[in-house]
Formats: C-alpha cells, sequence, structure tokens
C-alpha cells in the first residue's frame, strides 16, 4: 500500500476534490519533490502551499500515521524538516523530536490505479508489462529508453570513479582495469578485474617494449606460472622462459614494487570454449599493452576529434542520427593477434592445434567498446566537465549493432527490437535494475500500465 501512495503522490493522481489537512487546511502539491529510494525523508524539495502559503521542504509517506512512531521518526532530527507527512489513515497526529505536530494530509489510491497495480503484479508475462507495450506511444518508449541509458552510463560513471579514487588518481590504470574486467566476458570478470588491480604500471611500464617480459608479469600475477610440478614434457620452453623472467623481475622489484601473484583458482574454466580461456585473453592484453594501444591519452585523442561540442541525449527520441566518429578507428585499438605461442596453443601444457591468429572477434571488440571505452570516456567526461566527450559517447554508440543475448531475445519477442546499442544497453538496464527487482512503479512502462483508466486496458482485458 505504502509503494502505491508513493507513487499516487509522485504523479499527483490525486481525487477531483482538493486535499485539505487533517485539521483542515486547503493544500496545493506545486511540486511533490524528488523521489529518495535511499535512507531519510521519502520526498526531497518538496513545495505546497497550505492554506495559501508556500511551504519548501521534505515529504513523509506512511501507510498510517502512527507508521512515524513505529520507524522512530520522533526521535530522528532529520526528520525535523518535515513540511508534510502524506498517509492513507490519519491514525494519530505527529511530532518532531522538539514535540512540534507536523501537519497530515490523507490521500486515496484510485480505485483504478489499485486494480491495475494488481494486475500487473499478478501477471504471467515476462516482463510484467508485455501485453500493453504497443499500446504505449512511441515517443515515451524513446524517451524511457534515452533515460535508461543515461542511468547506465550514470552508474558505470560512478564504479569507473570509485576505481580512479583507490587508484591514486591514476586514468591509465583505471582504463587498464575496466578493459581487463570486460575481457573476463562476465564469468571471469572478478578475476581479471582482481588480477589487473596487481598489475604495477611502474614496474611493468619500464619493459612495455619487451613482450616475453610484459607477458611474464601478466601471466606471472595470474599465477599461471606457479606450477613447480611442471616437466618438460608437459611445458615448453616458452613456458619456461617466462618463468625465469617473472622469477627476474621479481627479484629486481622486490624493494619497490612486490610481484606477488592472485589465487590461480579464482579462474574458471569449466563450459567454456577455448579460444576464452583466460590464457588467450591475457595473452590478448599483454601484446595490446606491449603495442601502447590500451592508452588513455589515445584514447582521449579520439575522443577530442568528435567535431561538436555537445549533444543531448534527447536526441535519441526525436530518432536524429549524429555519426561523426570513425569507429573504425576504435575499432582498430582492439586488434591485435597473440604472439607466436599463443597461436597455435589454448593452454601451456597442451598440444599444439592449427595456427590461428587468436584475433578479437568483431562482436567481441563491440562489446569492450559498450563496456568499457564508453563508459570510460564519459566519466572522463564528467570529471572534466567536457561535452565533447560526454557527446562522442552517443554517436559512437549509436554506430554500433544491438548486443545479441538472452535480455534482448525476450524483449525482441514482445515486439521492443532494439536499433543500435544504446538502445540494447537501455533494454539491459530496464531488465536488470527495474524489472528483476520489481520496480514497476518507477518504471515509465509500469506508470503507463497502472496510470490509465481501464479503457486503455480494454482491449487487452477482453483477451
Amino acid at each position: 500500500m505504502e509503494q502505491l501512495l508513493h507513487y499516487v503522490w509522485k504523479h499527483k493522481i490525486f481525487p477531483l476534490r482538493g486535499l485539505t489537512t487533517t485539521n483542515g487546511l486547503d493544500v496545493e502539491v506545486i511540486n511533490p519533490g524528488l523521489q529518495n529510494h535511499d535512507a531519510g525523508p521519502d520526498f526531497f524539495n518538496a513545495k505546497v502551499k497550505i492554506n495559501g502559503v508556500l511551504w519548501s521542504g521534505n515529504v513523509e509517506i506512511h501507510t498510517k500515521a502512527s507508521d512515524w512512531y513505529r520507524h522512530h521518526h520522533d526521535t530522528d532530527v532529520n526528520y525535523d524538516n518535515i513540511i508534510l507527512h502524506v498517509v492513507g489513515k490519519n491514525d494519530c497526529q505527529v511530532k518532531t523530536t522538539q514535540g512540534k505536530d507536523i501537519m497530515q494530509v490523507v490521500i486515496e489510491v484510485p480505485e483504478y490505479v489499485e486494480k491495475n497495480y494488481d494486475k500487473l503484479n499478478q501477471s504471467d508475462c515476462w516482463p510484467k508489462c508485455a501485453n500493453i507495450i504497443n499500446n504505449i506511444p512511441a515517443f515515451s518508449i524513446n524517451n524511457w529508453m534515452a533515460s535508461l541509458y543515461l542511468k547506465r552510463l550514470e552508474r558505470q560513471t560512478t564504479q569507473i570513479m570509485n576505481r580512479w579514487n583507490s587508484y591514486g588518481k591514476d586514468w591509465e590504470k583505471t582504463l587498464f582495469v575496466t578493459i581487463a574486467r570486460n575481457f573476463g566476458f562476465g564469468k571471469n570478470g572478478d578475476a581479471f578485474e582482481q588480477w589487473a588491480q596487481t598489475i604495477p604500471f611502474s614496474a611493468v611500464g619500464k619493459h612495455r617494449d619487451n613482450l616475453l617480459q610484459v607477458e611474464a608479469i601478466f601471466f606471472g600475477q595470474a599465477g599461471f606460472l606457479d606450477d613447480d610440478s611442471a616437466n618438460d614434457k608437459e611445458y615448453s620452453e616458452y613456458f619456461y622462459s617466462l618463468k625465469r623472467e617473472y622469477k627476474f623481475l621479481q627479484n629486481k622489484f622486490s624493494n619497490t614494487t612486490p610481484l606477488q601473484p592472485i589465487d590461480k583458482n579464482l579462474w574458471k574454466f569449466l563450459r567454456m570454449r577455448p579460444q576464452n580461456f583466460p590464457y588467450i585473453k591475457i595473452a590478448l592484453l599483454a601484446k595490446l599493452y606491449h603495442e601502447n594501444k590500451i592508452n588513455m591519452s589515445k584514447l582521449l585523442e579520439f575522443g577530442k576529434n568528435t567535431a561538436y561540442d555537445s549533444i543531448d541525449p534527447l536526441i535519441l527520441t526525436r530518432g536524429e542520427n549524429y555519426c561523426l566518429t570513425n569507429i573504425k578507428d576504435l575499432e582498430n585499438m582492439f586488434k591485435t593477434p597473440v604472439s607466436e605461442f599463443w597461436q597455435t596453443h589454448y593452454t601451456f601444457n597442451g598440444n599444439e592445434s592449427e595456427k590461428n591468429n587468436k584475433f578479437l572477434s568483431k562482436e567481441s571488440i563491440n562489446l569492450l567498446i559498450i563496456n568499457s571505452v564508453c563508459p570510460i570516456l564519459f566519466a572522463y567526461g564528467r570529471y572534466k566537465n567536457e561535452d565533447t566527450f560526454t557527446g562522442c559517447v552517443y554517436d559512437i554508440m549509436q554506430q554500433i549493432k544491438p548486443e545479441k543475448n538472452k535480455i534482448i531475445n525476450d524483449w525482441e519477442k514482445i515486439g521492443v527490437m532494439p536499433k543500435n546499442a544504446t538502445e540494447s544497453q537501455a533494454i539491459i538496464e530496464l531488465n536488470n535494475e527495474y524489472c528483476l527487482k520489481s520496480k514497476c512503479l518507477q518504471c515509465k512502462f509500469g506508470f503507463e500500465f497502472i496510470r490509465n483508466t481501464p479503457d486503455f486496458l480494454k482491449e487487452e482485458n477482453e483477451l
């Protein structure tokens, strides 16, 4: 019930008769405020007129007025600035920590809203609003998709800035760790991030021009050179060369940046194609690092070469397409073959396989651009307050085809067909942050379902 009261207040779905406080004063809601999903009052910075006087402040909402005391707000100074207590049932007067009365108003949830909400909750479809998606105007869908992608970028930006702060505000390391995590493509994402955090770039940078030494540090830090039981029949000379180099570098940097491997048991191989084994991904990362392709300066230079000062995210709602960025140049950043040994091997102790350069596929490169490069550019643009970097993200994403996965397939089945990566990312955000968490009341699709009178759902109800 309280969730519905939040919904009714947020969207001002009030009865036609005027609102009054419990002691008879007229209430006019100018602005319901900004909903707070964390600790503290439910709505910040609301504006209401009470008996003709404009009040600005916070609003708290409860099913029953007595919930104020059940939640101990009467002893919490964070609730002393409440300008209005909105309740479904008035069963007592509430007071601040200083004993002052707080004005209260009773609001009712319209019957049709409650019925639509129950219908949505009881739906056997996935998503729950599947049967009414086609009734929603295209503009509303596009508007919500644009907002969802921005929300996803904002969450990714928070994660990136947390990394940046924990790495001593080093953008190069932040970029490398972000890319490395996404090299795990889900299953090994945590292991790759933990591994990348152990790479001492102040040390490995001094050996960047020597691929064998870069590989030695990369494989050594992954725990893949720790097998002391290896014999010549199982392992190649290449393995022992890496092992010797790693021991040498461990000794060299023991007093400055000690090299300590992660637990190799963190890596997952079960039900994985050999092409995606961590060995191959680390070999690719070593080659990219050796060739200086994973480079924040180059990435920023790429972003600066865009031809616009800023882009409004809502251009997506108008169907406009700004393709000013040469995405081929960006894709080339990730195009490189593995070193010679890995062209004929998938593990250190496996038999030789047919020669294969083992490039990243175009689909894999697109995923790295979507989940690493674009969030980094967006985060950097926000940090520097430079619209060029944030704007080019939308341009890049519109040029990439939508991802193909189970989530996208499920939404395509109900007629939501993403045209590009911006829209597929929006669908993933919608699915993971709203549908799976049953946040229908915070979703624009759920809003369209619940707020409308039964006539809106008449055709669907008759089925």
